[in-house]
C-alpha cells in the first residue's frame, strides 16, 4: 500500500513535463548527476548541526558582542507571588473583564492591581534585549553568508543573466556543487527555525510563521526535486538580499544606534522593494510564467509551482506596504515604528522604569507609539 501511495504521489503526469519520466532521470550521461529527492534528506541531520552551531555562535560570538556594546542581560521585574494569579497564568496570559471581576472578588484585589500583576508576569517571561540581540545576530550572519556564496556561484553562471537558459533542456540539467551546496544549506536552515521556533522569542504571529516556514521547506523540496535548481537558487538569493540589512537594522537597534538603525531600515526598505517588487515578478516569476511556458510547456506541477510563486508576491506587495509605513515615518520622525505583528505589549510607566536601561524594549505597534525595531519582520 505504502508503495501505491508513493506511485500516486510522484506521479509522472503531475511532476514532470509531458514524455518525461522519472526513471529518465535516474540515469544521466556519465560525469553527470541529476536531483533526486534522496539528496534533500542530508538536511535534517544538517539542521540539528545548524541548529547546534547557533548555541556556540550565540555563546561564543554574538554574547561577547553584546557586551562591548553594553547590552546587557537585565533582571525584569518579579511579580508578586500568588498561587491563584498563577495557576491562570499558565492557562490564559490575559484574562478577560469576567475572569478580572472574578478574581477581584476572590482577591479582594482591585481590577487594575491585577492587570498590573498580569502585566509584570507576562514581561517576567520575555526574553530580554541581550537574547534578542544574539538572535537577530545569528540571522545576520547566515543571511550574509548565504547571500555571498550565492552571488558567487550565481554570477557565472549563465542563466542568471539570460533566464531563459533556466529552461534550456529542462529537466535535464546538470546538478552542480554550488546548487547542491545553497539548496541544503537553505534547507537546513528552514529546518533548524522549525525547531528553535518553540525555544525563540515567541511572537503573535508565531503560528503563520510556522506555517510560513513549512511551506518554504516544501517549495524548497519539491523544487528540488522537480529540478527547478536555476530559478529556485535565483528565488532564494532575491529573497536573503533585503533580510540582511533587516537584522542589520535591529542589531543597531539594540545597541542603541537610532541613527543607524533608521538608515539601515531605510535600506532594507529600497532593498526589498527592488528585490522583492521589481526583480523578483519582472525577472524571475516572468521567466517561470512566461519563458518556461514557451520553451517547455505547462503541466500539473507547474501550474502548482506558478500559484505559490504567485501567492508569494501578493504578500510581498502586502509586506511593502507595512514596510513603508514604517519607513516613511523613520525618514519624517527620525525613529523606526515597532512592528505590530511582534511580542511585547506597551507597558505603563512603572514597567518601563524597572526595564534595563530605563528603556522599554517593546514591540507592538501602537497609533502613538514610534521607537525600537524589536519586531520581527519575517518575510522571505
Amino acid at each position: 500500500m505504502t508503495s501505491s501511495i508513493s506511485a500516486w504521489f510522484w506521479s509522472d503526469r503531475f511532476w514532470l513535463p509531458e514524455n518525461v519520466s522519472w526513471v529518465d532521470l535516474e540515469h544521466p550521461p556519465p560525469g553527470v548527476e541529476y536531483p533526486r529527492i534522496g539528496h534533500v534528506l542530508y538536511a535534517l541531520p544538517l539542521s540539528v548541526g545548524v541548529f547546534l552551531l547557533r548555541l556556540l555562535f550565540e555563546r561564543l560570538v554574538a554574547k561577547p558582542c553584546a557586551h562591548i556594546l553594553q547590552i546587557q542581560a537585565g533582571v525584569p521585574r518579579q511579580a508578586q507571588p500568588n498561587a491563584v494569579l498563577e495557576k491562570l497564568y499558565q492557562s490564559k496570559t490575559s484574562p478577560d473583564t469576567r475572569q478580572l471581576d472574578g478574581l477581584s472578588k476572590q482577591l479582594d484585589w482591585d481590577v487594575r492591581k491585577i492587570q498590573r500583576w498580569f502585566r509584570v508576569r507576562r514581561n517576567q517571561d520575555r526574553p530580554s534585549l541581550q537574547t534578542k540581540f544574539c538572535e537577530s545576530m545569528w540571522r545576520f550572519t547566515f543571511y550574509l553568508g548565504i547571500f555571498i556564496y550565492a552571488i558567487q556561484h550565481l554570477w557565472v553562471s549563465p542563466w542568471t543573466w539570460d533566464t531563459r537558459l533556466c529552461w534550456h533542456k529542462y529537466p535535464f540539467q546538470p546538478l552542480s556543487p554550488g546548487q547542491y551546496n545553497h539548496y541544503v544549506a537553505e534547507l537546513a536552515f528552514y529546518w533548524s527555525l522549525m525547531f528553535s521556533q518553540f525555544t525563540d522569542i515567541k511572537r503573535k504571529d508565531f503560528f503563520i510563521m510556522l506555517v510560513h516556514h513549512l511551506a518554504t521547506i516544501i517549495l524548497i523540496t519539491f523544487s528540488y526535486a522537480n529540478n527547478m535548481l536555476r530559478a529556485g537558487t535565483l528565488v532564494m538569493c532575491v529573497h536573503d538580499a533585503a533580510d540582511i540589512f533587516l537584522e542589520a537594522a535591529k542589531l543597531a537597534n539594540y545597541a542603541k544606534y537610532q541613527r543607524l538603525c533608521d538608515g539601515l531600515f531605510v535600506v532594507f526598505s529600497i532593498c526589498f522593494f527592488i528585490t522583492r517588487l521589481v526583480i523578483y515578478p519582472f525577472w524571475i516569476v516572468y521567466s517561470v510564467l512566461i519563458e518556461s511556458w514557451e520553451i517547455v510547456g505547462p503541466y500539473q506541477a507547474w501550474w502548482l509551482f506558478n500559484g505559490l510563486l504567485l501567492v508569494l508576491q501578493t504578500l510581498h506587495i502586502i509586506w511593502f506596504y507595512l514596510i513603508a509605513r514604517i519607513a516613511i515615518k523613520a525618514i519624517f520622525k527620525g525613529k523606526v515604528a515597532k512592528d505590530d505583528r511582534s511580542d511585547i505589549e506597551s507597558s505603563s510607566d512603572e514597567e518601563i522604569n524597572n526595564s534595563s536601561g530605563g528603556k522599554n524594549p517593546s514591540q507592538s505597534l501602537t497609533p502613538k507609539s514610534t521607537g525600537n525595531l524589536n519586531g520581527e519582520t519575517h518575510d522571505h
